[in-house]
């Protein structure tokens, strides 16, 4: 564990990340969600998380290790079609990972995924935390619409408002 970034970590307050994304961002992503699944039948999931818990941190998770943690722990794998997608965004380390559950993994290859979150990280680093997110939302859904295109049967299965940890 480096002690930099378990300082970094700690010493983030709480309110950071509501500097980052305000109320208006977050409903702007969450109506973004709720729209491009329209188009598909996949279920996004967009997570947000300031610091890590000391628990992560002790154990050295790295921003991918912890967002197969949430995929796990938020349930992401419990869709019908095994067609949940998290993006997580860990704002410490200016990391974004995107997880896809079997369904989707056997259709997009993980290049499609790590490119979005690039693109994403190189918005965050002008500032543009907003835009970066409502675009890789937007190609997500782009992905999702041409390898899983929505049905007559398209359920909602997971929450389309981001969750903030």
């Amino acid at each position: 564990m480096k002690l930099s970034r378990l300082f970094k970590h700690l010493l983030l307050p709480d309110w950071f990340v509501q500097r980052v994304f305000a109320r208006g961002d977050l409903a702007a992503i969450g109506s973004a969600v709720a729209a491009c699944e329209k188009s598909h039948r996949g279920e996004l999931r967009f997570v947000v998380e300031g610091h890590l818990p000391l628990s992560a941190l002790w154990r050295d998770l790295s921003p991918r290790q912890r967002a197969v943690e949430l995929f796990s722990t938020l349930r992401v794998w419990d869709t019908e079609e095994n067609s949940g997608i998290l993006i997580y965004v860990q704002l410490v380390d200016r990391k974004v990972e995107i997880l896809a559950d079997r369904g989707i993994a056997a259709r997009v290859a993980q290049a499609d995924w790590d490119a979005i979150c690039r693109a994403m990280e190189a918005s965050f680093g002008r500032g543009e935390w907003r835009q970066g997110a409502l675009q890789a939302v937007a190609r997500a859904g782009e992905l999702l619409a041409s390898h899983f295109p929505a049905g007559d049967n398209n359920p909602n299965e997971l929450p389309d408002q981001p969750l903030v940890i």
